[in-house]
C-alpha cells in the first residue's frame, strides 16, 4: 500500500481567515468576460447563419440561435433576447452556466471545419443582460382561463412552467420550501458564475408577467398535504429537484469533515464572508460531475492548498465535459482516474485520509491520499415529499413521466431533475417546465 503524502508544510486551514478580501473578491469574480456591445457584433459577424442550423438542434429549449445572433449582428440585442426568451425564459442563467462546449458551441459548423466556435453563450448573456438592464417587456398575459395551477418547487422547472401558465392566462402558485426562489440557480451553482445576486434578478423578470403568487417556506407533505393541493387546485407541477448526496456507504462517514457537496456550495452561495467559511489543508472529493467540479475549484480559491478529485472511472466516463476537467486542472486541482474509495481514515474522531482501489488495476494495488475534509459528490437522492396514500410510477427512484411530462397519477404533471432520465442541466429543467405548461393549458382548456 502507497501512501501519498502532502507537499504543503502550511498548518491546518480548517478555520478562519486565510486569505485577504482582495483576494477571496477575485477568486468569486465573474470566471467570463461579458461582451461589449462592438465585441457581440464582430463575434455575432462570424456567424454564417446555417439553414437548418445544428446549434438550435442542440439546444434543449430549441432557441433559434441563427436568428438571435443575426440580430445581435444588426445591432438589435434586445430583439435578440426575445428570441431568447421565446424559448428560454432563463436563458441568463444558462447563458452563464450551461456547458454549451458539449450542446450548442459543439454542433456549430465553425467547430466541425476545426476553426473556433461562434461563442453563443457569450452572446446569449449579451443578449439578455442588455434586456434586462433597459427593463424590456416580451410577454402579455392572455385572456384569464380561471384555472388554478399548484406548483411544487421554485427552481428552473417550477419557475418555467409557471410562466408559461401565466402568459396563458392561468393563476399559478408556487409552493417553495426555502427562503428564495431559483433553485439550482440560487443555490447549487459556482459562485464564480453567477455573481451580482444574478440569480434573484433572473426571479425577479420572471414574476413581473404577474399572476404567479410564491409561498416561500412552505414544505408540501408537511405544512400542505399533496392531497390539499389536488383538491384546491385545477393541476399540478412537481419540480421538486434532488436532496442530498447520496452516501459513499464506508465507515466513518459521519465523521468531522465529511461533508456533502450540496450543502456546503448552498452555505458557500449564502455567505456573506466566504473567508470564514471553514476549509481543508488536504480536501478529497469523490465524484466526476459538475458538482464535484465546483466544490473542487471554489475549496481551492478558498484557500485550500491541496484539493484532489477522485473518481472511479476514467476522464472519458467523467459526467463532466473536458473543458470544464481542464478547468479544474487549470486551477490546481489533481483529479485522480481510477480511484474506488474503499475506506475511511479515521483518527480521533475526525477524517484524515481515504483509502482508494486502484479500479483499472487486477493487482488491487492500494494506496492513501490525505484528507481532513472530504467532500461527498457522486449524485443526489430526490427530494423526500410525504405524498399520504398517492403512489407514482417511478424509475431509479425518480417520477416516470411520458412525452407531456404527465405522471401516472392523473392532472399531476413533473419536470426537472425529479422524472427519471433527465440530464441533470438547468436548460433542460426549463424545457421540461415549458412542455408541462403547454400540456397542462391543453388539459384545462381543450384548446
Amino acid at each position: 500500500m502507497t501512501t501519498l503524502s502532502s507537499n504543503s508544510s502550511e498548518p491546518s486551514v480548517l478555520t478562519g481567515q486565510r486569505l485577504s478580501e482582495a483576494d477571496y473578491q477575485t477568486n468569486f469574480a465573474d470566471i467570463h468576460t461579458p461582451l461589449d456591445a462592438r465585441s457581440a457584433i464582430v463575434e455575432a459577424d462570424r456567424c454564417y447563419n446555417c439553414y437548418g442550423a445544428p446549434c438550435q438542434t442542440a439546444c434543449p429549449t430549441g432557441i433559434d440561435v441563427a436568428s438571435f445572433i443575426r440580430m445581435i449582428s444588426q445591432n438589435n440585442a434586445v430583439g435578440a433576447a426575445g428570441k431568447i426568451l421565446s424559448e428560454n425564459i432563463m436563458g441568463g442563467t444558462c447563458a452563464r452556466a450551461c456547458p454549451v462546449e458539449t450542446l450548442c458551441e459543439d454542433a456549430c459548423v465553425r467547430h466541425a471545419e476545426g476553426d473556433q466556435p461562434i461563442k453563443i453563450g457569450l452572446l446569449q448573456r449579451f443578449a439578455t443582460d442588455r434586456a434586462s438592464e433597459l427593463g424590456a417587456q416580451f410577454f402579455t398575459r392572455e385572456a384569464a382561463t380561471g384555472c388554478t395551477v399548484a406548483v411544487v418547487g421554485a427552481g428552473p422547472a417550477g419557475l418555467s412552467c409557471a410562466h408559461r401558465l401565466a402568459t396563458l392566462g392561468h393563476e399559478v402558485v408556487i409552493y417553495e420550501a426555502l427562503e428564495k426562489s431559483g433553485g439550482l440557480n440560487e443555490y447549487g451553482l459556482a459562485a464564480y458564475k453567477m455573481t451580482e445576486d444574478y440569480a434573484q434578478q433572473e426571479v425577479k423578470d420572471i414574476l413581473s408577467i404577474g399572476g404567479i403568487k410564491v409561498k416561500h417556506g412552505i414544505r408540501v407533505g408537511q405544512d400542505v398535504s399533496f392531497a390539499e393541493l389536488q383538491t384546491n387546485y385545477d393541476a399540478v407541477f412537481m419540480g421538486v429537484g434532488l436532496g442530498a448526496n447520496k452516501d459513499i456507504n464506508l465507515d466513518g462517514e459521519e465523521a468531522p469533515g465529511v461533508i456533502n457537496a450540496v450543502d456546503y456550495i448552498h452555505q458557500l452561495r449564502q455567505s456573506n464572508d466566504v473567508g470564514q467559511l471553514p476549509v481543508g489543508q488536504n480536501v478529497v472529493v469523490i465524484g466526476g460531475g459538475m458538482t464535484a467540479i465546483d466544490i473542487a475549484i471554489q475549496t481551492k480559491r478558498l484557500g485550500a492548498p491541496n484539493v484532489t478529485m477522485a473518481y472511479r472511472r476514467g476522464k472519458q466516463h467523467m459526467n463532466a465535459s473536458l473543458e470544464e476537467q481542464e478547468f479544474a486542472l487549470s486551477e490546481g486541482v489533481h483529479i485522480a482516474h481510477w480511484a474506488q474509495p474503499i475506506s475511511l481514515i479515521v483518527e480521533q474522531g475526525a477524517i484524515t485520509g481515504v483509502e482508494f482501489k486502484m479500479a483499472n488495476n487486477e493487482s488491487g494495488q492500494t494506496y492513501i491520499t490525505p484528507a481532513d475534509m472530504l467532500f461527498k459528490a457522486i449524485g443526489q437522492n430526490l427530494a423526500a415529499i410525504n405524498m399520504g396514500t398517492i403512489e407514482f410510477v417511478k424509475s431509479h427512484g425518480k417520477y416516470e413521466v411520458d412525452q407531456d411530462l404527465r405522471t401516472s397519477q392523473p392532472g399531476i404533471w413533473a419536470g426537472g431533475d425529479c422524472v427519471a432520465g433527465n440530464d441533470g442541466l438547468a436548460v433542460s429543467a426549463v424545457q421540461d417546465g415549458k412542455l408541462a405548461a403547454l400540456s397542462i393549458h391543453h388539459t384545462l382548456t381543450q384548446s
